[in-house]
């Protein structure tokens, strides 16, 4: 199908909006804190952590072959198959608390359609605005990208060397067990994540490919752990190449002179960048 005639109808989709309430609950925290070896949860959700929450539970009948919701509903039915989160930008305005109930509100912001080096690219963006006694806490972005996958025999992009120079670092084995936890954290059935044989037969990856969003937590969390008394107000990133399981990668920061922003990436085993983030913190 050609990409104009898929995209035309889903222009209707653009300012569509849905709200969500949650209770933030303290398990999903305690187990994601166990699961990236802290010693204790916290009264607050730490950042990128509210990801445990507002998830969509859609029944299994509306699952499609590779794991996600069927598509329609509040995303448009973007009739390419293979779908990423290529990136996000979030303001910090206030801690999210444990504990206490949150509303989330999403809005369809922007329907694109591209030409990559791969074939037809469709990016959404969408918002979500999250409010806790009265007032947003987190204000979001997240671009989401839906593409065709690569022909037999066709060249990819050159991979980018990720840059040196970093101040902190921190090696991480992303084995299937962790990528199942994040999964069942996130109740994310995409089946890229930890079905070896869907991952590498239909899909044409090496191996389980890690999440995004996961190695976007795990760049934030790194700054926590060094500028533990750092309030994050700005936090974006962008997904630059996949990566796999059963390879250590290598999550990297370097702050700025005066502290208040901190460049961070993620390099893969081969020392190729995987995501590129920067923060500004108070």
């Amino acid at each position: 199908m050609p990409l104009t005639e898929s995209i035309e109808p889903l222009d209707a989709w653009v300012g569509r909006t849905e709200s969500h309430d949650d209770f933030i609950a303290a398990y999903p925290v305690s187990a994601f804190a166990a699961t990236l070896d802290h010693a204790a949860a916290q009264p607050f959700v730490p950042p990128l952590w509210h990801w445990l929450y507002f998830l969509p539970a859609a029944a299994l009948a509306d699952v499609g072959p590779d794991g996600h919701p069927r598509r329609g509903g509040f995303l448009p039915p973007v009739m390419l198959p293979r779908r990423m989160w290529a990136g996000g930008r979030l303001t910090f305005d206030a801690r999210l608390e444990v504990g206490h109930a949150a509303t989330r509100t999403s809005t369809i912001e922007k329907i694109e359609e591209k030409a990559g080096h791969t074939g037809k690219l469709v990016f959404v963006t969408v918002s979500h605005r999250i409010a806790q006694a009265g007032r947003v806490v987190i204000d979001e972005q997240q671009d989401i990208v839906y593409r065709d996958p690569p022909s037999p025999g066709e060249a990819g992009k050159a991979p980018e060397r990720a840059p040196g120079g970093e101040a902190w670092r921190r090696t991480i084995e992303p084995d299937p067990v962790l990528l199942f936890r994040y999964s069942a954290l996130t109740f994310n059935g995409h089946r890229i994540h930890y079905d070896h044989p869907y991952v590498t037969r239909e899909e044409g990856y090496p191996d389980l490919v890690v999440h995004g969003p996961l190695i976007a937590t795990l760049l934030a969390d790194l700054l926590q752990r060094e500028r533990p008394q750092a309030v994050l107000r700005r936090f974006e990133f962008r997904a630059v190449r996949p990566t796999f399981a059963n390879r250590p990668f290598t999550v990297c920061g370097k702050p700025s002179d005066d502290g208040n922003t901190v460049e961070l990436w993620a390099k893969d085993h081969d020392g190729y960048l995987t995501m590129r983030a920067s923060a500004l913190v108070a």
